[in-house]
Formats: structure tokens, C-alpha cells, sequence
């Protein structure tokens, strides 16, 4: 009996594969064949334990060879067919979870299936965001390579300076989490372009950056003052979306704090997205596009960040030996204005090394948010003139109260 349930999931994965393979027409195969290939290869696997390896050898170039000959047969059938390799590794893939569902790791094999199924759906939108994709953008992601996969296993995982705080593994390590989060947004914005709806585009606004959103709306406000409403919606959507990117880089940061930090956080994301919903159903009809926003896998913003987290954390240390915990606020006040990701991750980054306690870490987030919705809100009416500054800042009036009523009364 114990056999009985590989077989089972075998056939399952097969059939999930198999499923995509038919939809799409695939002539090598699809919800029969699939199946028949997974199971092939348990079998396969369970021969092996009684016939060693070579059966499970003999049985992936039998499949290598049925694939080749059908290749070859289409080939002949229709000379202007231009043959692929997807559908072929799948087969071959699919043959491959079939005889390591033996082994009984199944959590592998199926993360593994769920991989391929996606890759295989996500044809499409692949090869569009490819296409859309332009040589700046291709060095660009190359660069963000570079700072992952060179540069941060080359650094030293030491702290230097007198406060034992510049540790240029971990700052290297924070750059390439904050670039990843805005290079997840903008390669969003490169898939579906400017065939985004008002509230994709301030969620991707937020994702890439809250406050280059706003800038970049307030201009465009100045240009077309029809816009003004759709405007404000998206900049308070990317505003909402922003305190939800600081609740992804507390849980990356200080995971062990992430719960005593994150509910009032995340009820201010909430009040937030509160307000935003309120100014839906006044732009309602209205369609969104997305000025297209700077690729944040450059290396010159790298650096930028790198540097600008480094300064911030070194005041952080500097303020909380000589001058206290109160001089923090002043620390989160200035730095949050522009940025909120360098005062986030370096409050994170005391909290998680117990050197603040979670209290008073969410507090110090939330006043650098706040001072971040002022200076979006003075950039608005400065970039988008009175008329539409005003509007912005009553919308952000409102999330103002909430998260000082949060400082002054969440316990």
C-alpha cells in the first residue's frame, strides 16, 4: 500500500503539467501524455530499488528517445515547423519529479511542479516584459547581478568604526533587499506598461517608490489639471502601499520582533488604504498612466542607498550612546523626509540586534512615515501648484491624524 500514494501524487503532477501542455496545443503531448511520462518515471524509480540505477537510466533515454523520434517525425510532416525545446524539458522534468516522488520528498516536487506550471503559463507575459525590455533596462538588471551575486559574497561580514555599527556585508546586504523590492515593481510596471488601472498604478508606485510617485504625479498635475483627483488616489495609493514595503523589511530585518511591531504598523497601512478607497469612488471611470519610473537596479542608486543607509545608521549609533534614545526621533524626523527604507532598516536592524525595544522601534518608523507623508505633501503643492497641493494635503491631513493618534494613544 505504501506505493500506492507516490503513484498517486505522481499522477497528480503529471495531470497539473499536462493540463497547461494541452492548452496550449503542444504536439508532443498533453493531459494524457503527461501523466503517463510521471508515472513512467515512478516506476522507473521503483524498479531501481530492486534493479539499480540502470533502470532508471534505461528508462530516461527511452523518454529522450521517444521525444526525438517525435521531433523528427513532425519534422518530416511539416518542413516550415519550427521546433522548440519547452514542451521537450518539461517531458523531461515531469519524468524526473515522477522518480524522485520515490524518494519522498514531496515538498520539493511539488514547489518543483508549481515552478514549472508557472513558467510554462507565464509564456506571454515573459516574453513581453523581454521585448519591452530595453538595452539601459538589460544593463541595468546585469548591474543589480553584479551587487547580488559578486559584490555582496565579497565583503567583509565585520564592524569597523567607533561605534561598531558599519558592517559593509550588512549595508551591502540591505541594498540588494531594497533594490530587489523596487526591481519586483518595476519589472511589474514593464509587464503590464500603460495598460495599468488606477490602482495597479499606485500599487506599483509604491512598490518602485512612494515618494517618485508623488513627484512624478504633482509634475504631470501642473501639465493636466484634469487629472487632479486620479492623481491624488494613485499618490495615496502608492503612499498606503509604502507602509506595506516597511512591513516586508521589518520581517526581513528583525523577524524574531516582527509581530510586536507590525500591528500598528499595519493598522496604519490600513487607515491608509481607508482614505484611499474614500477617493475611489470619486475617480471612478477614470484610467491611470503610468509615467514611466527610473530602473532602480542601477548602480549609481545602489551606491546612492548604500551610502545614505551607511550615514544613517552610523547617526543612529552616534545619537543612542552620547545623546539617548530621545535623539532618535530627530535622527528618524530627518531622514524619513526623502527616504523611508535607510531609517527603517536601520531601526529594524537595532531592534532585531536588541539594542531598542520593539515599542519604541515601531514608534520611531511611524514618526519617519509621518515626516515622509510632509514632505510628499509640501513636494505636491511645490511641483503641482495650491489647487492640487491642497488636495493632496487634505488627504494626507487625514493620515497625519491617524498615525499621530497611534503615537498618543496605542499602548
Amino acid at each position: 500500500m505504501q506505493d500506492f500514494l507516490p503513484l498517486g501524487i505522481s499522477l497528480g503532477l503529471g495531470l497539473l503539467i499536462g493540463l497547461q501542455r494541452e492548452r496550449t496545443d503542444s504536439h508532443l503531448g498533453g493531459i494524457r501524455t503527461f501523466p503517463l511520462i510521471s508515472l513512467f518515471g515512478t516506476v522507473c524509480a521503483m524498479l531501481a530499488r530492486f534493479l539499480g540505477w540502470a533502470a532508471l537510466i534505461g528508462g530516461f533515454l527511452a523518454i529522450t528517445a521517444v521525444l526525438v523520434v517525435a521531433n523528427y517525425l513532425r519534422a518530416r510532416s511539416d518542413p516550415e515547423h519550427e521546433p522548440g525545446q519547452t514542451t521537450e524539458i518539461a517531458a523531461l522534468l515531469t519524468f524526473a519529479l515522477g522518480a524522485y516522488v520515490v524518494q519522498g520528498n514531496w515538498s520539493v516536487v511539488f514547489v518543483a511542479a508549481g515552478v514549472i506550471v508557472i513558467l510554462l503559463h507565464l509564456k506571454g507575459p515573459m516574453h513581453a516584459f523581454v521585448r519591452a525590455m530595453g538595452d539601459h533596462d538589460m544593463k541595468a538588471v546585469m548591474q543589480f547581478v553584479v551587487i547580488t551575486l559578486i559584490v555582496l559574497p565579497l565583503l567583509p561580514n565585520r564592524a569597523y568604526g567607533p561605534y561598531k555599527v558599519l558592517n559593509p556585508y550588512d549595508i551591502w546586504r540591505m541594498v540588494v533587499l531594497i533594490v530587489g523590492i523596487s526591481l519586483t515593481g518595476y519589472v511589474a510596471y514593464k509587464v503590464v506598461g500603460q495598460k495599468a488601472g488606477i490602482v495597479l498604478g499606485g500599487i506599483l508606485g509604491g512598490l518602485i517608490s512612494s515618494t517618485a510617485t508623488t513627484v512624478s504625479y504633482a509634475r504631470r498635475s501642473r501639465e493636466t489639471p484634469e487629472i487632479h483627483r486620479l492623481a491624488v488616489f494613485v499618490i495615496m495609493i502608492a503612499s498606503a502601499i509604502s507602509y506595506a514595503r516597511v512591513l516586508i523589511e521589518i520581517a526581513a530585518v528583525a523577524p524574531r520582533h516582527f509581530n510586536a511591531m507590525s500591528l500598528p504598523l499595519g493598522i496604519m497601512l490600513g487607515w491608509m488604504l481607508l482614505i484611499a478607497g474614500g477617493l475611489y469612488f470619486l475617480i471612478r471611470g477614470h484610467e491611470a498612466k503610468i509615467p514611466e519610473p527610473s530602473n532602480p537596479a542601477e548602480l549609481k542608486s545602489a551606491l546612492v542607498f548604500g551610502a545614505l543607509y551607511a550615514l544613517v545608521i552610523f547617526a543612529v549609533g552616534a545619537a543612542k550612546q552620547h545623546l539617548g534614545e530621545g535623539a532618535l526621533y530627530g535622527i528618524a524626523i530627518v531622514s524619513g523626509l526623502t527616504d523611508m527604507d535607510a531609517i527603517t532598516l536601520s531601526i529594524a536592524r537595532m531592534v532585531h540586534q536588541e539594542r531598542i525595544d520593539p515599542s519604541s522601534g515601531w514608534h520611531l518608523i511611524l514618526v519617519a512615515s509621518l515626516a515622509n507623508l510632509a514632505f510628499k505633501a509640501a513636494a505636491a503643492v511645490f511641483l503641482g501648484g495650491w489647487r492640487f497641493g491642497v488636495r493632496v494635503l487634505l488627504a494626507f491631513a487625514l493620515g497625519l491624524v491617524g498615525g499621530l493618534a497611534l503615537l498618543l494613544f496605542w499602548s
